[in-house]
């Protein structure tokens, strides 16, 4: 068991490892946290004594981790892989066989994997994430163009049927006043034809050639006023 005062030195350096390990991102090389592990185990500290530091350190960095909350999980999950990998060394030594250091880096590249597949994953997302957005806003542009297409053979409908119910009422007042004309001719056919047998009925020299002149003229009158009314 070593002294409080190298304790107090390892903790110390240990924040500062911690520190630098998360300015270097997901890049970040691995070996201090297995270093500061070994000299854990050399110092006699347990894993919660490991803990217990990490905490004080995660505390000191707060200032880090103010910039959103997604900066704050990332870093958080960094810190995480900090810490499990200092107490490797000391877990070791509660087991029967301890891990060779090709294991502990191996197990520190898979980290360094996650954490960089995690990355390129994230920006597969936001990439995702942008062409979702102008997709939505392509399909809200064709919907509004829709829209106003239709709006406006609405409106072509409605002013075809409102110029057809007008050429529809002016072709009935054509027929009606052609009607009107027709049924007037008629009626002076008739009235002449009235005429014409009144003056024979009346006339009191008639003779069998003036009769028939005006049975004629009669005939004539009644054949044209059906000719008026079948055109």
């Amino acid at each position: 068991m070593k002294t409080d005062d190298e304790q107090v030195a390892w903790a110390r350096r240990y924040r500062r490892a911690v520190r630098r390990f998360l300015q270097q991102g997901p890049s970040a090389n691995p070996r201090p946290a297995v270093r500061l592990g070994r000299q854990a185990v050399d110092l006699g500290l347990e894993t919660l004594d490991v803990a217990r530091i990490h905490a004080q350190a995660l505390t000191g960095l707060a200032s880090l981790s103010g910039a959103s909350r997604t900066t704050g999980h990332k870093i958080i999950g960094r810190a995480e892989s900090f810490f499990t990998l200092a107490i490797v060394p000391i877990e070791a030594t509660h087991s029967a066989t301890l891990e060779s250091e090709t294991r502990i880096v191996q197990l520190a590249k898979t980290l360094r994997r996650s954490s960089q597949e995690s990355s390129a994953v994230d920006r597969e997302l936001k990439r995702a994430t942008a062409k979702r957005r102008e997709a939505e806003a392509a399909l809200k542009k064709s919907a509004e163009r829709h829209a106003k297409l239709l709006a406006e053979a609405e409106e072509l409908q409605n002013h075809l049927r409102h110029r057809l119910r007008d050429i529809l009422l002016t072709q009935e007042d054509e027929r009606d006043c052609t009607s009107r004309e027709l049924r007037n001719e008629v009626a002076q056919a008739l009235v002449a034809i009235d005429l014409s047998l009144l003056a024979l009925k009346t006339s009191a020299d008639v003779n069998r050639e003036k009769l028939e002149k005006g049975i004629a003229k009669a005939q004539r009158l009644i054949q044209e006023s059906l000719r008026r009314e079948g055109t």
